[in-house]
C-alpha cells in the first residue's frame, strides 16, 4: 500500500518498498510534472540508507522514459540539498529517497516543490490521484538502462553537495564562530549529514559520520535524546562548545549544550526565534505546529508577532513560507525553517546558526537556555511513541474523540483538534496523534514539571 503521511511515503524494504512500488510513484510523479509545464526537469537525491541510491537511479529511468529531464545526484545528499538544488535549478519538482529518522529498514519517496521546500498538500494530493489509476491498472513501465538516459541527456549527473556548501557559507557568520573559537562535536548519526561539517569547520570532531546503511549501534537516526547516549558522553568531557546532531536525511537538529545537557528542539526554536528577531533584526510571523511548545505562544505575545499554528508535517508550514514572510517556522520533531534560508528544514544549517548565536551574544549555550527559562518560566516535555495495531489505534482515536473531562486528577479547561486531540489542563497540555508515517500513536506532553508530564501521558495512554 503506498500512501502519502505527514512528511512522504515511507515503508519497509522488499515488503512495502519495492521496486515495483517507487517506479510506480515515480510514474505518476512524471505524469504530474508534465501537467505543471510542457518540458519539465525533476531534481532527484537519495540519502545513505540501503539500495537508497539504487531506487533513486529507477525512479530517474522512469521519469526519463516519459520525456522528464532529471538532475540526479552523483552521491549522497540530503533533504536541504535537494530542496535547495532544486529552487537552484528551478526544476519542477523534487524528489529525495529517504525514510528520514525511521530505522534502517525502512525507506521513503519525499516531494519537493519548485520553492525549494516540502510539496504542498494540494500537490501531493495531485500526486496521490496521479498514482491512484496507476495501481488500479498495475501499469506496465517499460525502462533502458540509465546509461541510455545519460547518453541522451535526459538523466543528468550532478554534485548537490558543492553549491548547497557554498551557499550555506554566504549565509553562516563563519568569522564570528572562527573568531570565538568554539570547538564542535558532530553526530550526523550515519545519515546524510556525513562528509560535509569539516568542510566547514576547522575545530570539529565527529562520531557515526562513515557510512553505515544499517546505522550501526543507533536504533534509528532521530536526534533525540535517547538516541544520542555516544554524543551526550563526549560532551560531558567538557571540550566542547557545543554538540550537533542531525538525522537520517539532515533535516532535524538536536544540540548538547557544554556541559552535557540535552537542548531539545522546542528550545531550539525558541532561541533560534529569539536570535533571528532580538540581534540579526529579522522580522515576519512565527508558524508552529500544535505540538511545539507554548513558549513560541508567549514570545510572541510579548513582541506582537503575528502567530499561526499549523497542523504536523512541515509541508503546512512551507506552503505558508511561499506565501507569507515567515522569521522562522517549524514543528517539534527538530524540523525548522528561517527567513534567512531556504523554506525547508536544515538540520546542519539550524545547527551552525546556533552556533552563531554561541559566538555573537559571546554566551554558552547553557546559558541562553537558562534565560528562557528566567524570562518564560519551567516548561518540561516528552514525546511518548506507540506501536499499535490499527484497532488499537482507532480505539485510543475515538476515546480520546469522546471529550473527557478529566485526565487524571486534571480537569480538561479546553481542547483543540487541528490535528489530533490536544487536552489543556492548568500548568500543561497533552496532545495525542496519530502518526503520519508509521504505525504508531504519538503522545506528547508540556507542563511545568516532568511529574505531570509523566502523568498526563500515563493518562493518555489509558484511553481506550
Amino acid at each position: 500500500m503506498i500512501v502519502f503521511g505527514t512528511d512522504g511515503w515511507r515503508g519497509i524494504i522488499a515488503r512495502d518498498y519495492t521496486f515495483e512500488n517507487v517506479r510506480y510513484v515515480a510514474l505518476a510523479t512524471a505524469l504530474y510534472a508534465k501537467k505543471l509545464e510542457k518540458k519539465p526537469t525533476v531534481v532527484i537525491g537519495y540519502d545513505a540508507r540501503f539500495l537508497s541510491k539504487e531506487f533513486a537511479a529507477e525512479a530517474a529511468c522512469v521519469m526519463a522514459s516519459k520525456g522528464v529531464v532529471v538532475h540526479l545526484t552523483d552521491k549522497i545528499s540530503s533533504t536541504p540539498q535537494v530542496s535547495f538544488a532544486t529552487k537552484q535549478k528551478k526544476a519542477t519538482l523534487g524528489v529525495i529517497i529517504t525514510a528520514s529518522h525511521n530505522p534502517a529498514e525502512y525507506l521513503g519517496y519525499k516531494l519537493k516543490s519548485n520553492i525549494g521546500g516540502p510539496a504542498f498538500p494540494e500537490q501531493i494530493a495531485a500526486l496521490e490521484k496521479e498514482l491512484e489509476g496507476i495501481v488500479a491498472k498495475k501499469s506496465d513501465i517499460k525502462i533502458k538502462a540509465i546509461e541510455e538516459y545519460v547518453k541522451e541527456k535526459t538523466v543528468k549527473y550532478f554534485d548537490a553537495k558543492e553549491s548547497y556548501l557554498r551557499y550555506i557559507k554566504r549565509k553562516i557568520d563563519f568569522d564570528a564562530i572562527s573568531a570565538a573559537k568554539l570547538k564542535v562535536m558532530y553526530d550526523p548519526m550515519h545519515g546524510s549529514g556525513i562528509y560535509t561539517i569539516k568542510e566547514l569547520l576547522h575545530d570539529v570532531d565527529e562520531i557515526h559520520a562513515d557510512f553505515n546503511p544499517s546505522f550501526g549501534d543507533l536504533h534509528h537516526p532521530e536526534p533525540m535524546a535517547e538516541y544520542l547516549p555516544q554524543l551526550m558522553e563526549r560532551m560531558k568531557s567538557g571540550q566542547y562548545a557545543i554538540g550537533l546532531a542531525t538525522d537520517g536525511d539532515a533535516d532535524r537538529i538536536g544540540a548538547f549544550d557544554e556541559k552535557g545537557n540535552f537542548v531539545d528542539s522546542h528550545k531550539i526554536f525558541v532561541l533560534l526565534m529569539k536570535y533571528l528577531y532580538e540581534n540579526k533584526k529579522k522580522r515576519g510571523l512565527v508558524a508552529k505546529n500544535v505540538a511545539l511548545t507554548s513558549m513560541v505562544n508567549l514570545y510572541c505575545a510579548k513582541h506582537n508577532i503575528p502567530l499561526v499554528e499549523t497542523a504536523v508535517g512541515f509541508k503546512h508550514v512551507s506552503k505558508l513560507m511561499a506565501t507569507e514572510k515567515v522569521l522562522i517556522g517549524g514543528e517539534e520533531s527538530g524540523g525548522l525553517g528561517t527567513i534567512v534560508h531556504i523554506p525547508e528544514r536544515d538540520g546542519l544549517f539550524n545547527g551552525l546558526l546556533l552556533l552563531e548565536m554561541v559566538a555573537v551574544t559571546k554566551k554558552p549555550l547553557s546559558v541562553l537556555v537558562d534565560e528562557l527559562e528566567a524570562e518564560f518560566g519551567v516548561h518540561r516535555y516528552r514525546r511518548r511513541d506507540v506501536r499499535v495495531t490499527q484497532k488499537t489505534k482507532q480505539d485510543i482515536l475515538k476515546a480520546a474523540a469522546r471529550s473527557p473531562k478529566k485526565l487524571g486528577r486534571y480537569d480538561v479547561e479546553r481542547i483543540e483538534t487541528r490535528d489530533g486531540y490536544k487536552f489543556f489542563v492548568k500548568g500543561g497540555w497533552l496532545l495525542i496523534r496519530a502518526s503520519g508515517t508509521e504505525p504508531l500513536v504519538r503522545f506528547y506532553a508540556e507542563a511545568e514539571n516532568m511529574t505531570q508530564v509523566n502523568e498526563l501521558l500515563d493518562e493518555g495512554l489509558k484511553l481506550k
